[in-house]
């Protein structure tokens, strides 16, 4: 494991990493929802359905809408993330951490639609980040995919071995781990013992960066 004083490329989740997303995500899943129950001509049941097992079978909803129903990508992103932003408010003691990080930060995001543009932007983040990389910018290639990890290395020319992702979503952190990068999952969810593949734990991404500072 890499010790955190030698990361110099901190890659952040987006959604319930930087901010609890309940409310905005409602929101989104709902547009999701109708979007497909529209597009589809399906009653709400079944276009709730479809939406859940794209995403747990590709990673993301949008991208079994493309393959298999040959949706338009960028209308469906746009969208399904035009919700209300305004829920999300700024957190001094969140930016301070993250300013304080040194070397390369990067948003690695399984959104699209300009969602990540507009959450940092509330949250008073934009300045602090040196790249933002969302599924469009990966190809549509979504998490855990090792596809979309190798477009962020290629995007950045971060080198694994020296970076952290910071992450929700235990599935999301195996094939990081795989190419080096040193894992840390934030959230209530805390296996015990922790997957060999997760290098950190902290109830929220505050916590951890306090930690890792102290």
């Amino acid at each position: 494991m890499t010790p955190p004083r030698d990361i110099r490329a901190w890659v952040f989740d987006l959604d319930n990493t930087l901010y609890p997303a309940r409310d905005l995500y409602d929101e989104i899943g709902v547009r999701m929802t109708n979007y497909i129950a529209s597009k589809l001509s399906l009653a709400e049941a079944d276009a709730l359905e479809i939406r859940e097992r794209y995403f747990h079978d590709y990673g993301a909803t949008v991208v079994g809408l493309v393959r298999h129903h040959g949706v338009d990508a960028r209308d469906f992103l746009r969208g399904v993330h035009t919700a209300d932003h305004s829920v999300l408010t700024a957190d001094p003691e969140l930016r301070q951490l993250i300013a304080r990080l040194p070397g390369e930060r990067i948003i690695f995001t399984n959104g699209g639609g300009g969602h990540a543009e507009r959450v940092l932007e509330r949250l008073n983040l934009t300045d602090l980040f040196d790249t933002v990389l969302d599924i469009e910018a990966c190809g549509l290639f979504p998490k855990p995919q090792r596809e979309s990890y190798e477009r962020v290395i290629a995007a950045t020319g971060i080198d694994p071995r020296s970076s952290m992702l910071i992450e929700d979503t235990l599935r999301n952190l195996e094939p990081a781990h795989e190419m080096g990068f040193t894992t840390a999952l934030v959230g209530p969810v805390h296996p015990d013992p922790l997957p060999a593949y997760v290098d950190h734990w902290a109830p929220d991404t505050k916590a951890l960066l306090r930690a890792l500072r102290a």
